[in-house]
């Protein structure tokens, strides 16, 4: 058997937008109720104030004038009659001989359709009209003549206009009838728009009553609930779990606080695994860099055996080789001689590689403090040490003017020196042709030094920065192949890089282009990474 499904119309599964309308729309739909009848009521009570101030009141009056006008002709007709002076008929004339004027349409225009009593009305037009027919007009005519009236006959006038009277008496009651209960509806109508209006007020203050209630129950309850629940969390308790209530739209906004929370909890537990990692890692590079420590000092020891301990018995293998060779030159056979050349030869290799390896290991680690340099004295510093070679090749060196770099002097001369060096010893058949150019590429200068000589095969163009590789044998091209390797270390210790430009070869020549770069300082950097050179 299935489980019974949650129904749509269970308000507790409502959202918070379907609730507060549900509510509004209720307490709204009261109280558009109670304006519509308020308005009714309204319109009915204005409606009974004309009826019975204005309506009834002019109907009173018409039958009113109407009776009198009556009571004006019959008084006239009766003085008539009695005096024969004809002067007393002009009250007929100024009561505009009302038997001869029907009211009801007067009446009718005062009081609404259903209010007019046709009867009454009727009944009092007939009378009068019956009243002068039978009595005043003969009345009139017979004095006219000269006769007067029989006592008879004026009996018989008086019971004519006293039926007049009834049926006036009766028009009046039927008004006032009228009127009384018209005054009733009105009394009833502003009782009942009395009491509407106190009931919309009413509504309207239980209506306030009750929004604000399930507003708090909807609202405020749970977001204080949720803000209590939420500062526990804050407060450091990151395992409370996030309880909530009141509608859909609170409870999705618990369980997103609860997975935040639970993420949090996760990366904090994250944290702290790395931080241990961290620490272990720590530890591991203190002692990597004891090693370290205790490495350069070896290897400090190393370069003072291999400066002093090392070469002097390569000093003596070379000197007494030397001395072989100057006093048995000759004595022995070519083969003896030949041979005696070689230990001579690697000596003296010896203790060039010896050198040349002790100056690549000092760059970066003896280093002196950075200054301001002007490269234009470093070059000039590189060509003085390189006059012999331009002498003896015929070089012509050119540059353009050469900008104020942070560094090291020693070594910016050694890194110009070891690329104009390399250009006249890899010479072509012809002259060597070398210039050091330069040019601003945003916070880094580019140098470069061309040449006309036998160039660099692309493929050879990051080999020739390894230390000790040689691209020709030693008897073509002297020296121990460390020369680019310790541009490439002064370089990098600088901030730099170095690399062997082939698409900047000039087609007329055959030459290769190295290119490094060193970063632009401004004077007030450079001011500050000398005083920190200086304080460490």
């Amino acid at each position: 058997m299935t489980a019974r499904q949650p129904t749509i119309w269970n308000p507790a599964t409502w959202p918070l937008h379907s609730r507060i309308g549900i509510a509004l729309s209720a307490v709204g739909a009261l109280l558009i109720g109670l304006v519509a009848v308020s308005a009714f009521l309204q319109v009915e009570t204005r409606r009974g104030q004309d009826l019975v101030i204005a309506d009834y009141y002019d109907a009173l009056r018409t039958s009113q004038n109407y009776f009198i006008a009556m009571v004006d002709s019959e008084t006239a007709v009766r003085g008539y009659a009695l005096s024969g002076d004809t002067s007393m008929l002009d009250p007929l004339d100024k009561a505009g001989r009302p038997w001869e004027k029907s009211i009801e349409p007067q009446i009718a225009a005062s009081l609404p359709k259903d209010e007019v009593p046709l009867t009454e009305l009727r009944a009092v037009e007939a009378a009068a009209a019956t009243w002068y027919r039978e009595w005043a007009e003969p009345t009139i005519r017979k004095t006219e003549q000269q006769a007067r009236p029989t006592p008879a006959e004026v009996e018989h006038g008086r019971v004519l206009f006293d039926q007049v009277r009834v049926s006036y008496d009766a028009l009046v009651a039927k008004l006032r009838q009228g009127r009384a209960e018209a005054t009733q509806h009105l009394t009833t109508m502003t009782n009942l728009l009395f009491v509407a209006v106190i009931t919309s007020a009413l509504i309207a203050v239980l209506g306030g009553i009750v929004l604000w209630y399930l507003m708090r129950r909807w609202v405020s309850k749970p977001v204080a609930h949720l803000a209590a629940e939420a500062r526990v969390v804050s407060d450091g308790d990151l395992g409370h779990e996030v309880s909530t209530l009141g509608p859909p739209e609170f409870v999705q906004l618990g369980e997103d606080v609860n997975a935040m929370r639970e993420r949090l909890v996760a990366q904090i537990a994250a944290l702290e695994s790395a931080g241990v990692e961290v620490a272990e890692a720590r530890g591991a590079l203190e002692e990597q860099t004891l090693e370290l420590q205790r490495s350069n000092r070896e290897l400090e020891q190393f370069a003072y055996v291999a400066s002093h301990d090392l070469q002097e018995p390569l000093r003596k293998v070379a000197s007494f080789c030397q001395m072989l060779e100057r006093r048995y030159s000759g004595q022995l056979d070519e083969r003896a001689d030949q041979y005696i050349h070689f230990a001579v030869d690697g000596a003296k290799r010896m203790q060039q590689l010896i050198n040349d390896l002790l100056e690549f290991s000092r760059v970066g680690r003896l280093s002196t403090p950075r200054i301001d340099v002007d490269l234009m004295d470093c070059l000039r510093n590189a060509l003085f040490n390189l006059q012999g070679a331009r002498e003896e090749s015929g070089a012509e060196v050119t540059w353009d003017e050469l900008p104020h770099v942070l560094g090291e002097a020693p070594l910016l001369t050694q890194l110009l020196q070891n690329l104009i060096g390399n250009a006249i010893k890899f010479r072509s058949a012809q002259p060597p042709r070398v210039h050091i150019g330069v040019r601003r590429d945003g916070d880094d200068w580019e140098f470069w030094c061309s040449d006309n000589g036998i160039g660099i095969e692309p493929e050879y163009a990051e080999r020739v920065f390894l230390i000790f590789q040689r691209l020709h044998a030693k008897e073509t091209y002297g020296g121990t192949g460390i020369g680019l390797a310790m541009c490439k270390k002064i370089v990098e210790h600088h901030g730099g890089r170095i690399w062997v430009d082939e698409t900047a070869k000039d087609p007329a020549t055959s030459g290769a282009t190295v290119r490094f770069t060193l970063p632009v300082v401004s004077t007030a950097k450079a001011r500050s990474a000398q005083l920190s050179d200086v304080l460490s």
